[in-house]
């Protein structure tokens, strides 16, 4: 999954300005838009923040419908940047 293009998904479906959906957050617009053209990586806390923001949670997020991807599947996608991050979330819960 493309955690940026999700991200802007969502946001344009809840009508939401990338500008308003970065000061919800507690982030820049650039980084949004650097985030969401998949030049950024962003932190659990910061995507928390967005999925707060758009009225979603994290497993909403992550559930996507037309994708019956496995987890090992998503998991071998990610580059090495978004692995260390999930870990770090994972050992965070």
């Amino acid at each position: 999954m493309d955690v940026g293009k999700r991200i802007k998904e969502l946001r344009e479906r809840a009508n939401f300005t990338q500008n308003r959906l970065a000061e919800w957050a507690g982030v820049s617009q650039t980084h949004l838009r650097r985030v969401e053209l998949g030049e950024q990586d962003i932190t659990v806390g910061q995507l928390r923040l967005v999925c707060d923001g758009l009225g979603v949670t994290l497993a909403e997020f992550f559930n996507v419908d037309d994708e019956q991807e496995s987890l090992s599947d998503i998991i071998s996608k990610l580059t090495p940047k978004q692995k260390q991050l999930l870990i770090a979330f994972l050992k965070s819960i």
